[in-house]
């Protein structure tokens, strides 16, 4: 079953580093916070997500935003991302999935690899509950950073 807006967000803590776990459950209180599923690390839409925001880091972060991305990839992966790209904020590793499969963002089958996270932006607001939902089964399509910046912004 997928996730709507008005259920409660599930808490959890992954990795951004290999040994190096976040509380993203614990940031719910802090909201409101962003969680990004992206297919892979390096891939050019990903990037260029990633990217766009880095480059707006001032705007979000004037919006309180905590953001999280969240890949299949390892932690060894998602570190080096995060440090290549010069990211602002967590990227995190579900590398076992739980995390992509509970939030209902699990590819089948994405260009022939199982297992791999869908395009999806959530927003959590203070209390713990999802204001914004979008999941797309197109890894190749952008999100809305506008729309999840007005979510954020009336979270």
């Amino acid at each position: 079953m997928s996730l709507q807006v008005t259920d409660t967000a599930p808490a959890f803590t992954l990795p951004e580093a290999p040994g190096q776990m976040i509380d993203v459950g614990a940031a719910f209180d802090d909201g409101p916070v962003v969680l990004l599923f992206f297919p892979f690390a390096f891939s050019s839409v990903c990037t260029t997500e990633f990217c766009t925001i880095a480059k707006d880091w001032s705007e979000w972060s004037g919006l309180g935003a905590k953001v999280f991305g969240i890949s299949v990839d390892s932690a060894f992966v998602v570190q080096k991302f995060r440090e290549i790209e010069q990211l602002p904020f967590s990227i995190l590793s579900d590398f076992n999935k739980d995390v992509c499969r509970e939030y209902g963002v699990l590819h089948d089958d994405e260009f022939g690899q199982k297992g791999v996270s869908k395009r999806a932006a959530f927003v959590v607001d203070r209390s713990g509950k999802l204001t914004y939902v979008w999941v797309s089964e197109d890894g190749g399509v952008q999100v809305d950073f506008a729309g999840i910046k007005a979510a954020v912004h009336e979270a």
